[in-house]
C-alpha cells in the first residue's frame, strides 16, 4: 500500500512537471553522451597504443630520384650505399640496439599501400615506381632512436630517418585533446544537469507543499516523504542516460563500424560491443547524480 502510494505520488509529480522532466532529460542525455564519447576516445586510444607500439619501426628512407636533401646529391640511392647502410646496421656498433632490420623495395611497399589503403580513395593513388625504399629498424629499446638518427642522418643515400613513435605520440597528443574537450564539455554539462534537477525537485516540493505537510502531520518518515522527489529525478536521469547509451551506440554502429571502419581499414576502431561495455557506467552515472543532487536539494530546502 505504502509503495504504491509512494509510485503513485512519483506519477503526479512527473506529470505536473513534465517540461522540467522533459529538460532534465535532455540535459543528461547531452552530457552523458559527451562523458560517453570521451571514455570510447580513451578506449580507442589504449587500443590504438597497445597495437601500434609493438610494431612501429625507425624508418630509414632512401633517396628517391628527384630529392633536394644533401645527402642525395648523387641521385637515387645506388646498391653500394644500400651496402654500406645494411653492413653498418648489422656491425658491432649499432648491433646491440638494433632487434630486427627488414629491407622494403618499391615492390613490397606498393603492396603493403595497397592492403592498408584497400577500400579507400587512396588505393592505387601512387604507381609502384613513386614508391620510396626504406630500412624498417626495429630497435631494442625505442627510446634508443637518436643513435641511429644520428648515425644515419649525414649517411649518403639517405633522405631522412623517420622515428614512427613520434608521429604515433602527435596523434595520441591531439586525441588526448580531444578526449579533454569532450571531458570539460561533459562536466559543464553535468553540472547543468544537476543544477536543473535541483531546481525540478525545489519546484515539485513546492508545489506539494500542502500534502507534505499533511503527512509531516500524520507521522510519515522522512524518507516516507522525499522518496517520491527523489525518484523523478532518478527517473528523469535515468531515461536520459539509456538516451546517452542508444545515441551512442547508433553513432558508432552507423558512423564508426558502417562508415569510418571502411574508410580505415587497418585500424581497429571501437564497435558497438564497447558501447555496451560503458552503458551500466553511464546509467549509474545518471541515477547516482540524480539520486544525490536531489538528496541534498531536499534536505536543504524542505523542512521535514
Amino acid at each position: 500500500m505504502r509503495f504504491s502510494f509512494i509510485l503513485s505520488e512519483t506519477w503526479n509529480g512527473l506529470r505536473r512537471n513534465m517540461s522540467m522532466v522533459v529538460s532534465v532529460i535532455l540535459v543528461t542525455f547531452v552530457s552523458l553522451l559527451f562523458v560517453g564519447a570521451a571514455a570510447l576516445l580513451q578506449m580507442q586510444i589504449s587500443g590504438m597504443k597497445d597495437y601500434w607500439y609493438d610494431r612501429v619501426q625507425v624508418a630509414i628512407f632512401l633517396c628517391p630520384p628527384d630529392s633536394e636533401a644533401p645527402t642525395c646529391a648523387t641521385g637515387e640511392a645506388t646498391a653500394e650505399q644500400k651496402q654500406q647502410i645494411e653492413t653498418a646496421l648489422e656491425g658491432a656498433d649499432l648491433s646491440p640496439y638494433v632487434e630486427d632490420v627488414i629491407f622494403e623495395d618499391k615492390a613490397m611497399a606498393y603492396k603493403l599501400f595497397q592492403e592498408q589503403f584497400a577500400g579507400t580513395s587512396l588505393e592505387g593513388s601512387i604507381p609502384q615506381d613513386q614508391m620510396q625504399e626504406s630500412y624498417r629498424v626495429k630497435l631494442a629499446d625505442a627510446e634508443q632512436y637518436e643513435i641511429i638518427n644520428e648515425y644515419f642522418s649525414a649517411t649518403p643515400g639517405v633522405e631522412e630517418v623517420v622515428d614512427q613513435n613520434q608521429l604515433l605520440d602527435q596523434l595520441f597528443s591531439v586525441m588526448n585533446v580531444m578526449t579533454a574537450i569532450a571531458i570539460g564539455i561533459a562536466a559543464i554539462m553535468l553540472l547543468c544537469a544537476v543544477l536543473l534537477i535541483a531546481t525540478t525537485i525545489r519546484l515539485s516540493a513546492f508545489s506539494r507543499r500542502r500534502e507534505t505537510g499533511i503527512m509531516r502531520l500524520v507521522g510519515a518518515s522522512n524518507m516516507f516523504i522525499q522518496l517520491p522527489f527523489v525518484l523523478e529525478g532518478v527517473i528523469a536521469a535515468a531515461i536520459g542516460s539509456l538516451m546517452a547509451a542508444l545515441g551512442l551506440a547508433v553513432i558508432v554502429h552507423f558512423g564508426i563500424t558502417g562508415w569510418l571502419q571502411s574508410q580505415l581499414a587497418s585500424f581497429d576502431l571501437v564497435s558497438v560491443a564497447d558501447v555496451a561495455l560503458i552503458a551500466p557506467f553511464l546509467v549509474l552515472v545518471g541515477v547516482l547524480m540524480a539520486g544525490l543532487s536531489s538528496l541534498v536539494t531536499l534536505r536543504r530546502y524542505m523542512k521535514v
